[in-house]
């Protein structure tokens, strides 16, 4: 009796943590139509419908953006993380003649700032040199 009371102990606390984990991971996921090629961490990304999400919930800085149309995925590290969020979950791209960089994810709980390499942006701005060195652009999730 004993050894029944304490397995179902084992399975209760095992399902709790599972779904605490879960739950704090849907927080922090987008899904959004990106309608133009970017960049993140150093990979070229084509458009499309992309899942955004945390890998885990012991560290709030490992992200992955991932599409199953296009069947690629990159995970990286993000920067600061903020915990006060007030608007619509989004994702930022700084602008660079005609290269689109990932910079912030705003999630419903969490705003990233994706570290955006100065030299890529320079390199990506002087192919072009009739646009503006840099500019903001923003993606709203579905």
């Amino acid at each position: 009796m004993k050894k029944q009371y304490v397995r179902f102990l084992i399975v209760f606390f095992g399902l709790a943590a599972l779904t605490a984990t879960a739950h704090g991971q849907v927080s922090d996921r987008l899904i959004v139509n990106i309608p133009y090629e970017f960049v993140v961490a150093g990979k070229v990304l084509p458009a499309g419908t992309y899942r955004v999400n945390r890998v885990n919930d012991r560290d709030q800085h490992q992200l992955v953006v991932s599409s199953l149309e296009n069947r690629v995925a990159v995970f990286f590290l993000s920067g600061p993380v903020d915990d006060s969020r007030d608007e619509q979950p989004r994702l930022s791209f700084q602008q660079a003649g005609d290269q689109h960089f990932l910079s912030k994810i705003e999630t419903a709980k969490h705003t990233f700032t994706i570290p955006v390499s100065s030299k890529a942006v320079l390199e990506a701005a002087m192919k072009r040199k009739d646009d503006p060195a840099s500019m903001s652009r923003s993606v709203g999730s579905n």
